[in-house]
């Protein structure tokens, strides 16, 4: 491409300290070292996680730091042993990687891969972007929100060369992470009732998932009554805002379903919420999956014991449960075959340069999600 082998000098949103906007500044991104691939973002999606996490004292130690995580591009160069991926290939950003060799990669029941666990700091290409002279993060090793990048090559998968990168970009986390947790975490069975808590991109994926794996019924929940018409788009039955109850909203879904649901999604981020989707479960089978993260990690859920003498299980899912590497590009082929549709979950389309208002319209409730072109 005319830019191997040299520092390529372009833009990126980087956050200089927590709570602050986003700034948009030229960065220098260096060649990629082995097993590294240096890649030309063409799309990326603005996740909820990017949002909370930049509130957050904790990324204090990691700024400067380039946000995001669900982009697509195309590869620019590689390092020496890289295997997967050549320079030209279109390419998925991996934000769970896949290295194929620890422990977890190797047995089939899990996919949070032992790399991610030990540190971004460790997972990152370190030392290849720099701004102002000064080193700079990248948010879960992967960075997204600028115009080049350089990851490590477990964190990249091909995808298929027809791909129209701005509209699969959010297959990368937020799309896998709800449409996952239904059809891997959860395994949604024909018939069932299946009750959804948070109506966002994450969540109206969790119903585009229980849709396909073919429930009956579809419930879905939220105070926001604006996201009601689309998650009815998608799939859902029945939609309901708690605060119009004169009950608890698990007294009313245990009324309504004759027990409780089969299968409920806590997906709001909300440790309250934990509790109440346990509880509208069926006490004698239901299922209960706490998708992502639940605000800080020093958060605790406070759950009545009662709720455990029963048959209800609770689980976590991560990025769906899906093994990134390899599954992650059959879900994009899969959209290219029509099976699901991203359309509804992509609001709104804007630049790079217009990081700090896609962050606005996300935590307004306006947006369902944002793709940020270059």
């Amino acid at each position: 491409m005319g830019t191997q082998g040299k520092v390529i000098r372009c833009k990126a949103a980087i956050l200089w300290k927590p709570r602050a906007p986003l700034a948009i500044e030229e960065i220098e991104v260096a060649p990629p070292k082995a097993k590294e691939v240096r890649i030309k973002i063409v799309a990326t999606g603005i996740c909820g996680t990017d949002i909370n996490s930049m509130d957050t004292e904790q990324l204090s130690q990691l700024c400067p730091i380039i946000m995001g995580h669900e982009g697509v591009g195309i590869v620019e160069s590689v390092g020496e042993e890289v295997s997967t991926v050549r320079t030209g290939d279109k390419v998925i950003v991996l934000c769970l990687p896949q290295c194929g060799e620890c422990n977890t990669c190797l047995n089939s029941k899990n996919n949070i891969c032992t790399e991610i666990r030990l540190s971004w700091k460790h997972l990152a290409a370190e030392g290849r972007i720099t701004c102002k002279g000064k080193l700079v993060h990248q948010y879960i090793a992967t960075g997204t929100l600028c115009e080049y990048t350089v990851i490590k090559e477990i964190s990249v998968a091909k995808i298929d060369e027809g791909t129209p990168l701005e509209k699969v970009c959010i297959i990368g986390c937020g799309f896998a992470t709800g449409y996952g947790a239904a059809i891997n975490s959860a395994k949604v069975t024909p018939g069932s009732t299946c009750v959804v808590f948070g109506l966002g991109g994450v969540g109206l994926s969790v119903i585009i998932g229980c849709k396909a794996a073919g429930a009956a019924r579809i419930i879905a929940v939220d105070i926001n009554k604006d996201k009601f018409a689309k998650a009815r788009t998608v799939g859902a039955t029945f939609c309901v805002d708690p605060r119009d109850l004169e009950k608890p909203i698990e007294e009313f879904l245990i009324d309504m379903l004759n027990g409780g649901a089969d299968f409920c999604f806590e997906v709001t981020g909300n440790t309250e919420t934990v509790a109440t989707a346990l509880g509208s479960c069926h006490k004698d089978h239901g299922v209960c999956v706490i998708i992502g993260s639940i605000g800080s990690c020093s958060n605790k859920i406070n759950i009545s014991s009662h709720l455990f003498f029963s048959g209800r299980t609770l689980k976590a899912s991560v990025l769906g449960g899906w093994r990134t590497k390899e599954e992650i590009p059959k879900l994009v082929s899969d959209y290219m075959a029509k099976k699901f549709n991203l359309d509804p979950l992509i609001s709104h389309t804007l630049t790079l340069s217009e990081a700090n208002e896609a962050v606005q319209l996300m935590k307004s409730g306006q947006c369902i999600r944002c793709v940020l072109l270059p």
